[in-house]
């Protein structure tokens, strides 16, 4: 019998299951280390965490309260005439109000007809005074948009307050559009109408 013992151990491979278990134990031990590190690195602050969303500081255009100082404000002649004496009231409106004045008038024929309109324009911000700043360096592109929105007018639309208050709303929003292509931010509160003319 000890040669059919024999023979049965040579005919029959050995399994290898101590194997199998010590290369799964080796894998999880390398996962507690790739896992120690990753967790290291997160609290060295080489990467964020989970929940931990990446936050950048906001560099936009800040609002200015009344009787505050515009950090900005000596960069830009419009800027440095408003807060030549500024003397905020008690009531309205809480942010401080700075405008920029274009430095020509708009012209452009009226939509469906031979008119034509003439205005001259000025802009409002409560933001600090990049806002009026950007309005100088863009002004090209803004004069550009504020010219298709009123050869998207008609006559009809500039005849009546409601229109015009209209018209308003879609020059501000022209060149807030403007603006945040080229910067990011628009930040123009109000057109205003400095002189209106049809004819």
């Amino acid at each position: 019998m000890s040669d059919e013992t024999v023979k049965d151990e040579a005919i029959t491979p050995k399994k290898k299951g101590g194997g199998l278990v010590v290369k799964a134990g080796i894998a999880l031990v390398l996962l507690g280390i790739g896992g120690g590190a990753a967790y290291g690195l997160q609290l060295a602050g080489v990467f964020p965490g989970p929940g931990h969303e990446e936050t950048s500081e906001d560099n936009n255009p800040k609002l200015v309260l009344k009787g505050e100082d515009d950090p900005y404000a000596s960069l830009t002649d419009a800027g440095s005439e408003d807060s030549a004496i500024d003397i905020p009231g008690d009531g309205g409106n809480k942010y401080r109000t700075a405008y920029f004045t274009f430095s020509d008038d708009f012209t452009s024929n009226l939509k469906d007809t031979t008119g034509l309109i003439q205005v001259s324009l000025a802009a409002s911000t409560h933001h600090d005074s990049r806002v009026l700043l950007w309005l100088e360096k863009h002004e090209l592109a803004v004069r550009s948009a504020v010219v298709v929105v009123l050869a998207d007018t008609t006559e009809d639309d500039v005849r009546t307050p409601e229109g015009k208050q209209h018209l308003q709303e879609r020059l501000t929003k022209a060149i807030n559009e403007v603006l945040t292509e080229a910067e990011g931010f628009g930040g123009v509160n109000a057109v205003y109408f400095r002189s209106l003319l049809v004819q």
